[in-house]
């Protein structure tokens, strides 16, 4: 079988082929596995899982990898834009003397698993939130029940007092419904205090959903809450047949950075590279934290050339800053960041249009740095 890994001899070269970088659309061994068709939306799909199933099925054969569902789940988070800082892990690791082997896979998908599944804590969140919104609705329901049910016994409780006959039996029936009305109203007391309770569980939980989908650092929104975004204003701007980019920025020599003034300088670095790039965020330009010192940005009405103007303007004002280590007073030297653009309705879908804005991203580091370069979909 012919793939992409035998493009080149290099081990980056091959890597880079895994990945789908390549310098023009259709060269190559695996031209032939996208099919015929006209061109529009549902071709351009149909060509990315052609190509995504020959980039995962090569990194797996290639490299001697066990088809396991855990290797599967690896690859095609890598391979198709869904998490860019793993496919770049998976790059340097094929640099290196040992290679990619399965301890190798296995011990970064053990690292992953640590993390917080997202799917099981929004399924979770979504399954407390109902159980929540059931509580209050039987609650209330039972409060208004009760309080209906002691008006009627304070009536009853009013009309035997009144009652001329002064047997022992009306009396009896007196005293016993106001027992039972006593014990009513603090059934009714109780249900108001649990009534107020859930709708403090209410607000909790939606500050942990709200927390959920901020980064603690920079205060940006996390990766997850960039993608509802992405999906909400992917439908928005199709339907208004407005243009729409995504853009991916990482800041240049950023482990350098860490290493000569220690991490907590560099966590100054990234939240001051987070401000520059939230100034030039609104309703219709987002930017959020993807992960360590990576943003990912969302350009609603902007062309990837206008979006890539905006984002270099941003680059030129971080760059011409002259930052200090506050601790040690040492200057931290130019402080840059390279970026990748990409036409998002130029691909089958988002999550193609954010594997071809890294790849761009990639192209700039390539470049040399301190630059952005715009994704070609053609």
């Amino acid at each position: 079988m012919t793939t992409k890994a035998t493009a080149s001899n290099e081990p980056v070269g091959r890597l880079l082929g895994w990945l789908g970088f390549r310098q023009t659309r259709g060269d190559g061994p695996d031209a032939g596995h996208a099919p015929p068709g006209s061109d529009g939306l549902r071709n351009l799909a149909r060509e990315a899982r052609y190509e995504l199933a020959a980039s995962i099925t090569s990194f797996l054969v290639d490299n001697d990898l066990d088809v396991s569902p855990a290797n599967l789940l690896l690859a095609h988070s890598a391979f198709s834009g869904r998490n860019p800082r793993l496919a770049r892990q998976i790059i340097a690791q094929a640099q290196r003397p040992e290679g990619i082997s399965q301890k190798w896979l296995s011990d970064l998908d053990e690292q992953d698993s640590n993390q917080p599944d997202r799917v099981e804590l929004d399924r979770l969140m979504t399954r407390l939130e109902t159980n929540i919104e059931a509580f209050q609705a039987n609650t209330k329901e039972a409060r208004t029940a009760t309080t209906d049910y002691g008006t009627e016994l304070e009536q009853h409780v009013d009309d035997l007092e009144q009652l001329q006959k002064t047997g022992r039996i009306v009396s009896s029936l007196a005293d016993l419904a106001k027992v039972m009305l006593e014990r009513t109203r603090k059934a009714e007391d109780d249900m108001r205090k649990s009534e107020d309770e859930a709708k403090a569980l209410r607000r909790s939980l939606d500050r942990a959903k709200r927390d959920a989908e901020l980064d603690y650092l920079t205060g940006l929104p996390n990766r997850r809450a960039f993608e509802a975004l992405l999906d909400r204003h992917y439908k928005e701007a199709r339907a208004a047949v407005e243009p729409l980019s995504v853009a991916f920025c990482d800041i240049d020599e950023f482990k350098k950075i860490n290493d000569l003034h220690g991490h907590e300088a560099g966590d100054r670095v990234i939240k001051a590279i987070a401000d520059t790039l939230a100034r030039i965020s609104n309703d219709h330009c987002h930017v959020a934290r993807h992960g360590g010192e990576e943003f990912v940005m969302l350009f609603r009405g902007l062309t990837p050339t206008q979006a890539a103007e905006k984002l270099d303007d941003a680059r030129e004002a971080l760059a011409d800053r002259r930052l200090i280590n506050r601790k040690t007073d040492e200057p931290f030297g130019q402080i840059t960041f390279s970026g990748g653009v990409a036409d998002v309705f130029g691909y089958g879908d988002t999550r193609a249009a954010l594997k071809a804005a890294d790849e761009a991203l990639y192209r700039a580091k390539d470049d040399g740095r301190n630059c952005i370069r715009i994704a070609d979909p053609a």
